[in-house]
């Protein structure tokens, strides 16, 4: 039985997923980036290892994608993270026509063809207000942890004016929102709404069509997904659990899969000729 691993080295949180060719998840896991990108990615990849009851001789192909790709040591191939969020989305919701996708520090809107394969996308300027990062941040100036953000956002009920044009800006906002007694859960779920205005800008540059998958570690704010929905004016689909971080990492597994079929057919077609 082929298995294969999918590696995403992103800016924030490396992922690992095992797969087999059926399509079982045999495991996962997520380490902090940090600066050893080629340290990190071994050290996922020996996790996810150890957690399905494997060896290193029962892998039969790696694939690594995601920003720090190049610097993984133990991939077969390397893939663009735009190709495979395409795979792992397409592999979730096979309807799935235009992706969002929000990290840590980056977001991507992708058109994909029935096939997987992409058609356009987009992604953000180079700056912390339209990715996870202005969550973060807007939640700090007020002195709450990440893993804080959630329990916030569950007691909004009147959403507070913030701009989100500049992270770095928006803690003068955030000061004069204070200032003013607008509650943290407010300031909160204000952020939340300017953070997805300029995702649906995004996608809407990318002629963004039906069905639309949402993934990235910020869906697990489940007030994300339902902000996005309302200005879409249409449902979309999102990961269950954890797995909407492990989407592209899930990608680059499938495309292994896809990658050893290729192989055997060349083989064979070798071997008959």
């Amino acid at each position: 039985m082929n298995i294969t691993i999918g590696i995403d080295i992103g800016s924030t949180y490396t992922k690992a997923i095992v797969l087999t060719e059926e399509g079982e998840v045999l495991a996962t896991d997520a380490m902090h980036t940090g600066f050893k990108l080629d340290k990190v990615s071994t050290a996922v990849w020996e996790a996810c290892i150890e957690k399905a009851g494997l060896t290193r001789e029962d892998i039969s192909y790696t694939v690594a994608t995601g920003i720090g790709r190049h610097r993984c040591v133990v991939k077969d191939i390397h893939v663009t993270d735009l190709t495979a969020s395409a795979r792992g989305a397409i592999k979730l919701f096979p309807g799935t026509r235009t992706i969002l996708d929000v990290g840590g520090q980056t977001m991507k809107a992708i058109r994909v063809e029935e096939s997987g394969k992409v058609k356009s996308f987009r992604l953000n300027d180079k700056c912390a207000a339209g990715t996870g990062a202005f969550l973060e941040k807007t939640a700090r100036y007020m002195g709450y942890e990440t893993a804080e953000i959630g329990p916030l956002l569950n007691t909004a009920k009147e959403p507070a004016e913030i701009s989100g044009v500049c992270a770095v800006f928006a803690e003068s906002e955030v000061i004069n929102q204070l200032s003013l007694g607008t509650p943290p859960s407010d300031i909160m779920q204000g952020a939340i709404e300017s953070l997805v205005t300029r995702c649906v800008q995004l996608m809407k540059r990318v002629k963004a069509e039906p069905e639309f998958t949402l993934i990235g570690g910020i869906m697990h704010f489940s007030t994300v997904p339902g902000e996005v929905m309302r200005q879409l004016d249409h449902g979309v689909n999102v990961p269950e659990g954890e797995m909407c971080m492990f989407t592209t990492a899930l990608g680059a597994a499938v495309l292994g899969h896809r990658r050893l079929e290729k192989l055997a057919e060349e083989r064979a077609a070798v071997a008959a000729g």
